[in-house]
């Protein structure tokens, strides 16, 4: 089953006064929205657009249901569904560790157990690294195709061949206004690649990626 092209198995809620902010995320990896159900859910769902081996993303893909020992029927309809380039699979819920219940942790649990039968990862995330979650959604501001200019792309791969700063590599290459939206979009791609887990800063060292990142998004 592709559930990493699945429509959300359940609607998404939305009134007047609620504590979270649902919304849609336009995916550079499937060419579409996706949705979430929170903040923190729309941040770990960029880290996966960001993510250079995934593939596929879908929100709330399925169902899982299951009987406790007291013969009660629980259910669970997951965050996200990733599909990696390797066809590995990977199933995501996002809640704040502090606000893990022991219902939701019984949930959780069965939740891992299942996916272990179908020899997918599961993950449950708490809140990421702030920096790294800033400094991708500046990235995240260029991840349109429209923002990869050939020819200015091209002097960028060029000048970043060795390592560099980032501002004087740009200028290198012409105005800044003009090329620093190719370079962060060039940087979302992992066509080029910086530290994200420090502040980006005109200094930062930008550099060709190694052998096992880079792909179309």
């Amino acid at each position: 089953m592709a559930f990493e092209a699945a429509s959300p198995a359940r609607g998404f809620v939305s009134y007047k006064g609620q504590r979270n902010y649902p919304g849609r995320w336009w995916s550079a990896t499937v060419g579409a929205h996706v949705g979430y159900e929170s903040w923190l859910e729309r941040d770990h769902l960029m880290l996966l657009d960001f993510d250079p081996v995934v593939a596929g993303i879908a929100s709330q893909p399925f169902w899982f249901s299951w009987s406790t020992p007291g013969g009660k029927v629980r259910s669970h309809a997951p965050d996200y569904f990733a599909r990696r380039a390797d066809g590995s699979a990977v199933v995501v819920d996002c809640r704040p560790l502090e606000r893990i219940k022991p219902r939701d942790a019984a949930k959780f649990e069965a939740t891992r157990r299942a996916c272990a039968r179908l020899g997918w990862e599961y993950r449950v995330l708490g809140a990421p690294d702030p920096i790294v979650v800033s400094n991708v959604r500046w990235l995240a501001g260029y991840r349109h195709p429209r923002h990869g200019v050939p020819e200015v792309a091209a002097g960028l791969r060029g000048v970043f061949a060795e390592p560099g700063g980032l501002m004087a590599g740009a200028r290198s290459v012409g105005d800044p206004i003009a090329v620093l939206p190719v370079l962060f979009h060039l940087l979302w791609r992992h066509e080029l690649v910086v530290d994200v887990s420090v502040p980006l800063h005109e200094l930062a060292v930008v550099s060709a990626p190694g052998p096992a990142l880079g792909r179309g998004k």
